[in-house]
């Protein structure tokens, strides 16, 4: 392509990519982020010498984090100091039903693991295994760098042929699946929740996304140390590396468009910034509804009465005095009632569940650095209906009465179901998150923590694409288009915007520059 001037809006793990592997190739790219902070949804937070990560706590598909950095000219060996986690998690069910269950990753030791549990199980779990890695690897060849714009992926004789195999995976439910193979009520929960890290229910997600048990059951957990903050320093440093102009604090108020053709942006502050093409690495809703006029928006306000959000959530950041050995890095704390507990947060009359599946991560116990000696890091997520009206969070107990509520019994429930009878009164930092501050602070739409939901129409083709078809050299990279949720499809979202851009219509991901061996 030749040079052009192309204007980044937010600082998201997205929006940072996008911006480094455009200015690797020669253009001119300028980023703005309305807040102080860059990362957007994986952002971090201090306070009295503890740092929290304040969004994504789980790194998944190594491949496609390494994949993004040689595009970079350099591995994610060389920029962060990656840790695998043993056990990669631990389940706690309600008090009186058995012992906590310890998840090591690897054929082994999870055939061992449903064995226990389950007799008779270990070669359906070996077979549910080899299906999720298939379907992980059809996914990743044929489906998550596809930018959909022909149908020359989708035709390919290949991919034909394992339509009778596909088909049932896209109509049945995951839960569905896993309850045919398997009857334990609490294996059935480890091969069933990965749904909520795609944003979705497992009575709603397709049985494709039972992929996700390959990566932590199969490839294991990895850690990287300093969290998560740590990936987003390094994509900015590559970025401010090949010449990206990073502006913080500057929000985009509009998209300039002259002709159906985008021109640039004008910031809060009156600035107008021009540009031969425009990036939005914003939320889709807001950057539809809000930095677009009304005869440009390809997704107006009726599109998205539709659609479906992900969960909302409730964090809990806590620094706690003393050590914590009952939470391992990664915890989940399931319920027993999964209908009742999905329901309250995808059905009609939503509310926040309670008790609450509950997902625990303790980077303390893998990171010195994230909390102060003798003092353990605690962040907590409660998956929530998307409703901003619910409330905002704050710091010790400063945020709306419902929501600190909220977090008390969210306290108590993991004191009492982890066996730490005095955690509530080890806690010397606490501060909530809540929808309404994902509203505020990020524009998510209804306050939703991750994205659009990964259902069967939202998925792969059937999700908002990575260019707008209503107006010329406007693009798209995030959580709500192609390919979808998390920080490795949000990194994959921008190689599609490089790929429409330069017209590559391939399925596969770019092909990496050859390193020069020291």
């Amino acid at each position: 392509m030749t040079s052009q001037r192309i204007v980044v809006v937010g600082g998201g793990i997205a929006g940072l990519g996008t911006a480094a592997l455009l200015a690797d190739k020669g253009h001119e790219v300028h980023l703005f982020e309305g807040r102080d902070q860059l990362g957007g949804r994986a952002g971090s937070w201090e306070s009295d010498g503890f740092r929290f990560d304040t969004g994504p706590s789980w790194y998944l598909m190594p491949e496609v984090f390494d994949h993004f950095f040689r595009l970079l000219g350099t591995s994610a060996a060389e920029q962060l100091d990656l840790v695998r986690l043993d056990p990669a998690y631990r389940v706690y069910g309600p008090p009186g039903k058995g012992e906590p269950i310890d998840v090591i990753s690897g054929r082994e030791a999870v055939r061992a693991l449903f064995e226990e549990h389950e007799p008779g199980s270990g070669d359906k779990v070996e077979a549910y295994l080899d299906s999720a890695k298939d379907a992980y690897e059809l996914s990743t060849s044929k489906f998550l760098y596809d930018t959909y714009s022909s149908t020359q992926g989708l035709r390919d004789p290949a991919l034909v042929k394992r339509l009778p195999t596909l088909i049932p995976l896209l109509t049945q439910t995951l839960w569905k699946r896993v309850t045919r193979d398997f009857s334990n009520p609490r294996l059935q929960q480890i091969l069933a929740y990965p749904s909520v890290f795609l944003g979705g229910s497992p009575f709603e997600v397709p049985s494709l996304y039972h992929l996700m048990s390959h990566l932590d059951l199969g490839d294991g957990v990895l850690y990287p140390r300093g969290g998560f903050t740590e990936i987003i320093a390094a994509i900015e440093r590559l970025a401010r590396e090949r010449g990206v102009r990073i502006e913080t604090g500057v929000p985009v108020e509009a998209i300039i468009t002259d002709d159906g053709i985008a021109r640039g942006v004008r910031l809060a502050d009156g600035r107008v910034v021009a540009a031969d093409a425009v990036v939005s690495g914003a939320d889709l809703h807001h950057t539809e509804t809000q930095l677009l006029e009304e005869g440009d928006r390809q997704y107006p306000e009726k599109w998205w009465k539709d659609r479906v959000p992900s969960p909302g959530a409730l964090l809990l950041l806590l620094g706690v005095e003393g050590e914590l050995p009952q939470l391992p890095h990664h915890t989940l704390l399931f319920t027993d009632d999964w209908h009742t507990n999905f329901d309250a947060i995808f059905g009609e009359n939503k509310r926040i569940p309670d008790p609450a599946s509950i997902y625990v991560c303790r980077p303390s116990a893998s990171d010195d650095s994230v909390a102060p000696a003798g003092h353990e890091n605690l962040f907590v997520l409660v998956p929530v209906p998307a409703d901003p009206v619910s409330g905002r969070g704050g710091v010790d107990g400063s945020g709306d009465p419902r929501i600190e509520a909220a977090a008390d019994r969210v306290i108590a429930q993991i004191g009492e179901w982890a066996g730490i009878p005095d955690f509530a009164e080890r806690i010397v930092v606490r501060r909530t998150i809540a929808p309404e501050d994902f509203a505020t602070d990020l524009h998510a739409w209804h306050g939703n923590s991750l994205g659009l939901a990964h259902t069967l129409g939202q998925s792969a083709i059937f999700r908002p694409k990575n260019r707008s078809r209503k107006v010329s050299n406007l693009y798209y990279a995030g959580t709500s288009v192609l390919p979808g949720i998390g920080l490795p499809m949000c990194l994959i979202s921008a190689e599609l915007v490089v790929k429409r851009m330069t017209g590559d219509r391939t399925a596969g991901p770019l092909n990496e520059p050859a390193r020069t061996a020291v």
